[in-house]
């Protein structure tokens, strides 16, 4: 059986690494004592999958983990009650907020999310200049940026990574906007969206609010109901 379990990131739990929250997961599902599957091999791993990295320092309502559970154990545990449970076992401003069996065949989160929803909050600015910088990045064919990979220059267009973009609200200490970005063929950073405008703008504080995956029509889902394992009895592989 395998599990897709959601959770946000709040607070100043956010400046703790991709790494470090693996091993945070790793331990609150062992607390949790949940039957995880390990891996073969001189050094057993537990089998967990997670989804698209946030960059530290990021807050999400909206994080996602795959856990892949031992056939040979079952699991005590009712799904409703399961996100109390693991939210217990974790550090304060992570918990978990809902879990679902998938399909062992579905793709890997990050194979399979296409964008996500942000919420940016940026430095102060006239909103003026701010909603001038977002009309003119959605009216731009391209959006070209030169950046350093292994050594080498490399130049990208964004712009088709920028799939919405607005402002949202101005704040007392700066200006909010919501941007939909593109996961696919690779994550449009928010922090390379605000260099790329004119005038870049500068972020306080970042929130994953959604994240998306999109068919072949351009339908969105949500990552826990796409290919669900609904006939698959919990505790039972």
């Amino acid at each position: 059986m395998r599990l897709r379990i959601r959770f946000s990131k709040h607070g100043k739990v956010r400046f703790t690494s991709h790494l470090d929250v693996a091993r945070i997961w790793e331990r609150a599902l062992r607390r949790a004592e949940l039957p995880v599957a390990y891996s073969e091999g001189f050094s057993p791993r537990p089998r967990l999958s997670f989804g698209l990295a946030l960059s530290t320092g990021h807050e999400s309502n909206e994080e996602y983990l795959d856990v892949e559970l031992d056939p040979e154990r079952q699991l005590e545990a009712d799904l409703e009650s399961l996100p109390e449970a693991l939210s217990a076992c974790l550090p304060v401003g992570m918990t978990a907020t809902g879990v679902v069996v998938i399909d062992r065949q579905s793709p890997s989160l990050q194979q399979a999310v296409t964008s996500c929803t942000w919420q940016i909050d940026v430095e102060p600015v006239d909103l003026e200049v701010a909603n001038a910088a977002v009309t003119q990045a959605l009216a731009a064919e391209q959006i070209v940026v030169t950046r350093e990979r292994k050594g080498k220059e490399v130049t990208d267009d964004l712009r088709p990574l920028v799939l919405a973009l607005t402002v949202d609200q101005p704040l007392e200490d700066g200006v909010r906007l919501i941007a939909e970005l593109g996961t696919q063929p690779r994550s449009l950073r928010v922090s390379e969206l605000l260099s790329a405008l004119q005038p870049p703008l500068v972020e306080l504080r970042v929130v994953r609010l959604h994240q998306w995956i999109s068919n072949d029509v351009g339908e969105r889902f949500d990552p826990m109901s796409v290919a669900p394992a609904a006939a698959e009895p919990v505790g039972v592989s």
